[in-house]
């Protein structure tokens, strides 16, 4: 089968890529954000190929998956095909509702043609999904392997621009804990935590590293920290499950059910998280342990094997234009 699939999500394209297709991902000279093309910081395997706007025409394609409301746009002229009609099309949903809360209505929810495929059930049950068919597929990763050693004895927390996202990826959290214990933020302009009042000693800032780079960082410190409020399930959660970690988990969305608490401690109170992070610090065997478990959770749960099967099952459907798998109407 080939793909049209847009590079928005790297990390949740870097599972996707693993199958069996072949995949075709536009790019612009400038690499923006409607063409970024390939990964540079992920691995990605040979199938996937990057092809310019004015190629598209050419190309043989058989599904496009779609990621944002504007593609539909670029589908058709750039195409010259209609998603849904000329070309079967499926939704991907990566995010949680962002405004008027639960009244949120999912841009597709007018239509029948073009089913949703959500990445979390919570997300699925917070959009007002309308009249179109949807289902939920949760993620799934590229085993890293278990990298745990935890020598130092830091918090790892990784976030893209916390300063912008603020509190709805817990900027204000990480702060807080950091007056206490010594944590480091991972991600794109997390530098400019430094530029903020009263920085914490505690806090440190690293950026600028690939994929296989961060995974050996993040497995070096202690435990993971994942403190959104409102964010879909981060990724980087579920690998850091994967790669050994404990972590200490705010119990909004769907982390709440995500993260099992024989692996690690989730909590919405600011003192409990403070007290599982000054416990994991402090205990090595302990966070070995729950690190273990973590990883055993997150293989069983996000593993990359049922993940593919079940978007084969949903590319299929959609292709032949039958009722998705596990759909609701």
């Amino acid at each position: 089968m080939r793909i049209l699939i847009w590079h928005v999500h790297g990390s949740w394209t870097t599972g996707f890529v693993q199958g069996p297709h072949d995949y075709v991902v536009p790019v612009l000279p400038d690499r923006g954000p409607d063409g970024v093309g390939r990964a540079q910081s992920w691995d990605w395997p040979e199938r996937v190929r990057e092809v310019p706007p004015e190629r598209l025409r050419d190309e043989e394609l058989d599904v496009v998956v779609l990621q944002r409301p504007h593609e539909l746009y670029l589908v058709r002229e750039w195409t010259g095909r209609v998603p849904g009609r000329d070309l079967p099309a499926v939704y991907l949903e990566h995010n949680v509702p962002g405004g008027r809360v639960p009244f949120d209505r999912h841009p597709m929810a007018d239509q029948r043609r073009i089913p949703v495929v959500h990445v979390t059930a919570f997300n699925a049950l917070l959009w007002d999904n309308g009249r179109a068919p949807h289902t939920v597929i949760d993620h799934g990763v590229v085993d890293p392997g278990h990298r745990y050693t935890g020598k130092l004895e830091r918090v790892a927390v990784v976030v893209n621009e916390p300063v912008r996202r603020g509190r709805a990826v817990g900027t204000d959290l990480v702060l807080e804990l950091a007056r206490r214990h010594p944590i480091d933020v991972f991600g794109m302009k997390a530098h400019a935590l430094g530029d903020l009042p009263d920085v914490p000693a505690g806090l440190d800032t690293v950026e600028d590293l690939d994929q296989e780079r961060l995974h050996t960082e993040m497995a070096r410190r202690r435990a993971y920290l994942h403190p959104n409020r409102w964010t879909s399930l981060g990724l980087s959660l579920v690998e850091a499950m994967t790669l050994g970690m404990p972590v200490v988990v705010v119990a909004s969305t769907e982390s709440a059910i995500a993260v099992p608490p024989e692996v690690g401690i989730v909590s919405t109170r600011p003192d409990e998280l403070a007290a599982g992070v000054r416990d994991l610090l402090h205990d090595a065997d302990l966070a070995r342990a729950m690190g273990q478990r973590a990883r055993e959770h997150a293989l069983r749960r996000f593993g990359l094997k049922r993940f593919l099967h079940e978007w084969d099952a949903v590319l299929a459907a959609v292709s032949a234009g039958q009722p998705l798998p596990g759909v609701v109407e």
